[in-house]
């Protein structure tokens, strides 16, 4: 996709970005990644928001928090439709999910960057294992900003950056809300199913 003169000296200027937002479930990335589009969307900036086809928990469409906060968003099958949606006008790109996308997002995070757009990416940084999950590592390695929020460990109550499965399912992507997943600190998270039978 071709810029205009105008539009490229401008994002020139502005030089684009990567953010990122990550943590467990119910740590408030999303909330976050809404905060900041929003606060964009005041400052009149062009904004593009994006969420995997997959993630239709709460909505379709929008990307929406635990909160149900939200904020409208367009379902992708593959990151690397984002290059062809994005237009030139645009200042700020939102990325919900991010985890669940393919192993392309890095890549489609980098060359929208490079043409001066300011994007912000939110995701789980560890599955259900506490293993680093899907693209994410390799986004967090080449962006300017990260953000690490943390839940609160429904066990003891410290800080919690692990998502601990609740159900007997040894997929690594399970879509599920309260039912399924509880955020845990590092201890708890490692005391497992022991922990429930005290």
């Amino acid at each position: 996709m071709l810029f205009s003169e105008d539009v490229f000296r401008r994002k020139s200027e502005l030089g684009g970005s990567i953010e990122v937002i990550c943590g467990s479930m119910f740590s408030g990335k999303t909330e976050e990644l809404i905060r900041r589009i929003k606060r964009a969307q005041i400052a009149r900036l062009r904004v593009e928001i994006f969420k995997p086809k997959t993630d239709i928990r709460y909505d379709d469409t929008d990307v929406v928090s635990h909160d149900k906060n939200s904020i409208h968003s367009i379902p992708v099958d593959h990151s690397s439709v984002l290059l062809l949606m994005v237009t030139d006008d645009t200042d700020v790109v939102g990325i919900d999910e991010a985890q669940f996308f393919d192993d392309e997002l890095p890549n489609v995070c980098n060359v929208l960057a490079n043409r001066g757009i300011r994007v912000i990416v939110a995701g789980l940084d560890m599955d259900f294992k506490g293993l680093p999950f899907g693209p994410m590592p390799a986004i967090m390695a080449i962006a300017e900003s990260i953000t690490k929020v943390n839940a609160v460990c429904v066990k003891c109550g410290n800080p919690a950056l692990y998502s601990y499965r609740l159900v007997p399912n040894g997929a690594r992507v399970l879509l599920g809300e309260k039912e399924s997943y509880e955020p845990r600190c590092r201890k708890c998270f490692n005391l497992g199913p022991s922990l429930d039978n005290k």
